[in-house]
């Protein structure tokens, strides 16, 4: 046990490093992702099949691709038609695509599952679309999409070890890193898991907050 505390205490500064960085990628990543699909679940119920076909088209087909194949088309493919992204932004933009069709049809259920009776009584008084969703229906959608969007959020902040595969040096790049330095795996990667935790744990506490809190509010 001693041995595994002076290791850790040796280890803990250089994979917190990455920790930083396993922050900044699921933030970004999350920000953008949740833009993207409300962009996405807007379209989809709409009523306007020009724009819902082509947005439900495209998220059935990245949902069908694996994370770690849209990361390498990303930053191996793109640069050969031009556009060159450093690991980072390829990861970020990566992750970012990729969610935004989760919490899309997160939203999309949401929006779907407001009472149509309070639609109706918006139209009924002249609301315009735009209006009506933004006072009467994305209000709502939100208190109701908040335990799906909490563990879009924690499957996302582990999934951002995905990254590590285009050389981005997150938490599990630099467990990597580190392990194949000291050859001492049992003690490096418990240390990444135990860090992991670290960030999950409090995250999941805090959405059960807002989700209590939520559930109060209706």
């Amino acid at each position: 046990m001693s041995t595994f505390l002076s290791q850790s205490a040796e280890y803990l500064p250089f994979l917190l490093s990455g920790v930083w960085l396993t922050i900044a990628v699921t933030v970004l990543s999350l920000a953008l992702a949740t833009a993207l699909g409300l962009v996405w679940a807007l379209c989809r119920t709409s009523g306007i099949a020009a724009l819902a076909t082509p947005v439900r088209l495209l998220v059935e087909f990245i949902r069908g691709i694996p994370i770690l194949v849209i990361l390498f088309y990303i930053y191996f493919v793109m640069p050969e038609i031009g556009l060159d992204l450093t690991a980072f932004q390829a990861g970020v933009i990566g992750l970012a695509l990729t969610y935004s069709c989760y919490i899309g049809e997160t939203f999309r259920a949401g929006i779907e599952a407001v009472d149509r009776g309070q639609i109706e009584a918006a139209k009924s008084i002249g609301m315009r679309q735009g209006l009506m969703m933004r006072r009467v229906v994305l209000p709502q959608a939100f208190r109701i999409v908040v335990p799906p969007y909490a563990n879009n959020i924690i499957m996302l902040l582990k999934d951002s070890s995905q990254v590590s595969v285009i050389s981005v040096a997150e938490l599990t790049m630099q467990g990597k890193m580190l392990a194949s330095s000291t050859f001492n795996n049992l003690t490096v990667f418990t240390l990444v898991a135990l860090l992991y935790l670290c960030l999950t744990l409090p995250l999941n506490f805090v959405m059960r907050r807002v989700e209590v809190a939520m559930g109060k509010a209706r």
